[in-house]
């Protein structure tokens, strides 16, 4: 099927359920699930009920879009994303970002788990992306372009909106919640770093790295919408003293910092 016709069919699959005009779309990434917890009026829709979306296969990752207000705007908010490590093409692990702009909303808030490279961090401390690196070895805009999305070559100098990065560095100060600033390499997974590996990506100039987020910033570029990238540090992937870590060492330090994470976002998204 088309893709033009896919996303469609999604859009009308979910305006069937909530024709409300949404303000803005937040993807949660691993174990930042609870937000949703503070979401009223809420209709949730599972992955599997929209036409076209892939079904999330990891765990922290609910698989259910949710439409409903939090601090005073309406929201989207995407609990779970699909990965490329998944098995998913690219196509399908950004499809979910061209159903958000069908629906009329320009502002996104993408969030994730990851690891430090930056010395100066510490695991559970919250990261807002300056910019990123793309190692995963594929692009999403590889194949057909679509005049319909976007231009055959998008201009990525402001891939993460620097008025949205301001509101985000103002609405922690004012919550007296440190955050880090950096940039976030993206690689493909699911294996996670050798210590060659690391301190490759730290000279290049990475601060943390990540199995996420880059597809979906790229695409939402594509569309012209405004981006705002928060991580959430989980671990210290540092070359010289890197220890063995396993998913549900990354899952309960997202967990741990889900409080400020939390109290993070509902500011930023009631000043947007």
């Amino acid at each position: 099927m088309d893709l033009l016709e896919k996303v469609q069919r999604a859009k009308e699959c979910i305006k069937s359920i909530d024709n409300s005009k949404i303000d803005l779309a937040i993807i949660l990434g691993t174990g930042l699930g609870s937000i949703v917890n503070d979401i009223e009026n809420k209709k949730i829709i599972k992955y599997k009920d929209i036409p076209g979306f892939p079904v999330s296969t990891v765990v922290g990752h609910a698989g259910e879009l949710i439409i409903g207000d939090l601090m005073g705007k309406k929201v989207l908010a995407l609990n779970g994303r699909f990965h490329y490590y998944e098995g998913y093409p690219m196509s399908e692990v950004t499809f979910p970002i061209r159903v958000i702009k069908s629906l009329g909303i320009e502002k996104i808030i993408v969030t994730n788990a990851c690891g430090g490279m930056n010395p100066d961090f510490s695991a559970g401390d919250l990261m807002i992306i300056e910019d990123h690196i793309n190692f995963m070895g594929s692009n999403p805009l590889i194949g057909r372009n679509y005049e319909e999305f976007g231009p055959r070559f998008p201009d990525m100098s402001q891939g993460y909106n620097r008025e949205l990065l301001k509101l985000a560095e103002s609405c922690a100060n004012k919550l007296n919640i440190k955050v880090q600033k950096g940039i976030y390499v993206a690689v493909s997974g699911p294996t996670y770093e050798t210590p060659s590996e690391l301190r490759m990506l730290r000279n290049v100039g990475g601060d943390a790295v990540g199995m996420s987020t880059v597809p979906e910033v790229i695409v939402a570029n594509h569309m012209s919408m405004k981006v705002l990238g928060i991580s959430c540090i989980t671990d210290m992937a540092i070359a010289d003293n890197l220890e063995p870590l396993d998913h549900k060492r990354v899952v309960e330090t997202a967990n741990k910092a889900m409080v400020k994470f939390v109290s993070l976002v509902k500011e930023i998204v009631s000043n947007m």
